[in-house]
């Protein structure tokens, strides 16, 4: 790890995590948490309520590339986040993953997801990603994005 803050490009045109942290103001689904170094989003293509994205404000594509700072940040708020999934949605566990490697994702972003107890078998673990890039009739919608943002933003004790 490095531990000089902002090594690296601040953003990169064209990748979708940069480009909507460019945006002047984002909508409370776009901006659950936020801080110098993170920033929070619901997952935009979802039939999961409360699937979440943490994604560095600078464009990193490796954990690796993470500076010493913006990790000691990241620990705790994972952490806040499952536990404001827990009180918000009532799961019983959340998945913390990272991949970014899809096309114009390659932009660092851990998806903490919350798992219900009831959720289907063939739907847990790294199958969960069944329930995400779907068409926009089986999302979850805007609104209730919006309304889950701002629920779980006042759960969050990490400021």
């Amino acid at each position: 790890m490095t531990s000089a803050v902002g090594a690296g490009p601040a953003r990169v045109p064209g990748c979708y995590s940069c480009d909507r942290d460019a945006l002047p103001a984002l909508p409370p689904r776009e901006d659950v948490w936020s801080s110098a170094l993170w920033r929070v989003a619901h997952a935009f293509d979802t039939a999961l309520p409360g699937w979440l994205v943490v994604l560095p404000r600078r464009h990193v594509v490796a954990m690796a590339e993470l500076t010493d700072v913006e990790a000691v940040e990241l620990g705790p708020l994972l952490v806040d986040l499952g536990r404001a999934l827990a009180s918000v949605t009532g799961c019983v566990k959340t998945y913390v993953m990272q991949f970014a490697e899809a096309e114009g994702f390659g932009h660092v972003h851990l998806h903490v997801v919350p798992r219900a107890a009831d959720l289907a078998p063939e739907l847990r673990g790294p199958r969960v990603f069944a329930l995400l890039g779907l068409p926009e009739a089986e999302r979850v919608s805007e609104g209730e994005q919006d309304r889950l943002a701002l629920a779980i933003r006042a759960a969050l004790r990490h400021t």
